[in-house]
């Protein structure tokens, strides 16, 4: 009887200080605190909760505690957790688009020691089952930041919107992925006139879903972002439905990736946009054929590649890393579209923490990829003239 009593007050003692812990590191963060900071502290607060949940209790069979250590928190064999966060601020809050019914909640990280006037900035769209903080920690994007100097913006789906938090980029329509785009529109429309960001060098980068909303973006919006990178993204343009989607994830696009992209643009004149695709070739989610099909349609976008393929006189090249292969389209010297096939790698972005899901440690570091791409690029003449009715939409 004493051994059950005595399990049941260690389980229920472990379950108080999980809540404890959860509480008090959304305080810590929602409070402005230096990142690094606020994750020192709650490690230091697990350890010491994890100690006092396994010590046995004083009792007439057990008169003395014995010393317990806890389990050790798991850390990613590729670099500490801890480390995403950085030694910048990270700022939680919510925007409403004009006309909007509901909030777009985003998470905002910037370096220290910096001002903000003039800075570039990297959207980040997470994919389905994440979060602002599992897309941080995982991609271990803030350590760039500090590194180089950037800001990065992680808008997050609401569960309202969607169960598993899905980016709704196969339905442009505005209750869906036309709202979702338009509202990621106005809140970097409203984080550049706050902060003083420099709108030539904004960036945009997806994983699976939050890719294919990238990609919506990249069309309908190229006044507003200066590059594109999408990791294990699905084609654009021809899923119109859920079911649709996955067909397409699954097994590609049934039509000519270009042709798709000239029924989406109907017309409408378009500036470019550079875009960077990463792929992993074990992916059973999203078929590495997307990735091809992407390239085409990027290329189609860029002036590259016309119906009969790359255009005459394209300068390409591909050369090879450890277990992946880089290719890339230039133009006066310099990558316009580059795409990246990662041949051991499923679902997950390349090279980033293994201990937060749909993130792996193999492959090359897709964020340290993604930077290098994007910091040649420039949207020379920033405008919303190009973005039409995802301009207005967003208010």
């Amino acid at each position: 009887m004493t051994k059950d009593l005595t399990k049941l007050w260690t389980g229920g003692m472990r379950r108080l200080f999980a809540i404890q812990n959860r509480a008090a590191r959304t305080a810590l963060r929602e409070a402005g605190l230096r990142a690094s900071d606020a994750q020192a502290l709650w490690l230091g607060a697990q350890a010491a909760a994890a100690q006092a949940a396994t010590a046995p209790r004083t009792t007439a069979e057990n008169p003395q505690p014995r010393p317990a250590t806890g389990a050790p928190v798991r850390e990613s064999r590729v670099g500490p957790r801890a480390a995403a966060w950085a030694a910048g601020t990270w700022q939680r809050a919510e925007h409403l688009p004009k006309g909007a019914s509901r909030a777009l909640a985003y998470g905002l990280y910037l370096p220290p020691d910096r001002p903000t006037a003039g800075m570039p900035v990297v959207v980040m769209l997470h994919g389905c089952k994440q979060t602002m903080d599992s897309f941080a920690e995982g991609t271990r994007m803030n350590l760039l930041a500090d590194r180089h100097g950037f800001a990065v913006v992680y808008p997050e789906q609401s569960i309202q919107a969607h169960p598993h938090q899905c980016w709704h980029w196969y339905d442009a329509r505005q209750p869906a992925g036309g709202g979702e785009a338009a509202a990621i529109v106005s809140l970097v429309d409203t984080l550049a006139e706050e902060h003083g960001f420099d709108r030539s060098r904004i960036y945009l980068a997806g994983l699976s879903a939050g890719a294919g909303l990238a990609s919506l973006l990249a069309m309908r919006a190229p006044g507003r972002f200066a590059a594109v990178a999408l990791h294990s993204g699905p084609a654009f343009g021809e899923a119109r439905s859920g079911v649709a989607a996955l067909d397409v994830m699954r097994r590609g696009l049934h039509h000519e990736p270009a042709a798709l992209v000239d029924g989406e643009l109907a017309g409408r004149t378009h500036p470019g946009m550079p875009a960077l695709i990463v792929q992993g070739g074990n992916d059973a989610v999203v078929a590495p054929i997307n990735a091809e099909q992407l390239t085409a349609q990027f290329l189609h976008l860029n002036g590259l590649a016309d119906d009969d393929g790359v255009r005459q006189g394209v300068v390409s090249h591909e050369h090879d890393g450890d277990g992946y292969s880089v290719h890339d389209y230039l133009r006066d010297g310099a990558s316009v579209v580059r795409l990246c096939r990662v041949d051991a790698l499923d679902h997950a972005w390349s090279g980033g923490d293994d201990t937060v899901p749909f993130h792996s440690s193999s492959g090359p570091d897709a964020s340290a990829m993604i930077w290098d791409f994007f910091e040649t690029q420039r949207r020379a003449k920033p405008d919303d003239a190009f973005d039409g009715e995802l301009a207005q939409g967003a208010g």
